[in-house]
């Protein structure tokens, strides 16, 4: 499926101009670091700081991204964009049940990250910009197949619907994160949730 963020790399800045190669690159490396530096920084990291490590001057990162939030916004919907094609790839996969069960844990496991990048664009004064909040929605649509495929299959629950599992999916991202969960705790915690989503029949067997 091709989106609009396939089609447009710079859509979260509103930049429709054509770039040069080497300005593509800049900005492609400049969106690399910034994912690392403030996905394990978040608050405390800084412009100055993905600059240094891009190789790049600090002028350069502003005028590909004119504020620190469009940075992050921009990096947002990257971010979005990488986890939906992932979800995609898995839609025609041979376990349907692995892939949704499979993914689900790789979101939790992921969301560290997005969430440290999502406070520090809260602090920069930034909000979801339309094209982030597409990116969003996009990714919920593509965990929708995945959860849908699961239920024709026979491995999820056939009383359950995005909203709740989506639900469950962002409480369980946000309390591995915030509580600071041994991985071992996580993936426990992980184990209870799938048992609710089986069949219930196979957990009356079980």
């Amino acid at each position: 499926m091709s989106t609009s963020a396939d089609r447009d790399p710079a859509r979260a800045t509103g930049d429709r101009r054509p770039q040069r190669a080497d300005a593509r690159t800049n900005r492609e490396r400049i969106l690399t670091v910034a994912e690392e530096v403030f996905g394990a920084g978040g608050r405390s990291a800084s412009t100055d700081e993905v600059a240094r490590l891009a190789g790049v001057g600090i002028a350069t990162v502003f005028r590909h991204f004119p504020t620190k939030a469009a940075l992050l916004e921009a990096v947002l919907v990257r971010r979005f964009d990488r986890l939906r094609k992932q979800a995609e790839a898995l839609a025609d996969a041979t376990d349907p049940g692995a892939a949704f069960f499979g993914f689900f844990g790789h979101l939790v496991t992921d969301a560290a990250g997005k969430i440290a990048i999502g406070e520090a664009l809260m602090d920069a004064g930034g909000d979801h910009s339309p094209a982030t909040t597409e990116a969003s929605t996009e990714l919920r649509q593509a965990v929708g197949v995945l959860l849908r495929n699961a239920q024709r299959a026979g491995e999820v629950r056939e009383d359950t619907e995005l909203p709740e599992v989506y639900a469950l999916l962002v409480a369980t991202s946000r309390t591995s994160t915030h509580a600071r969960l041994d991985e071992n705790v996580r993936d426990r915690m992980l184990t209870i949730i799938f048992d609710g989503l089986a069949p219930r029949q196979r957990n009356a067997s079980s």
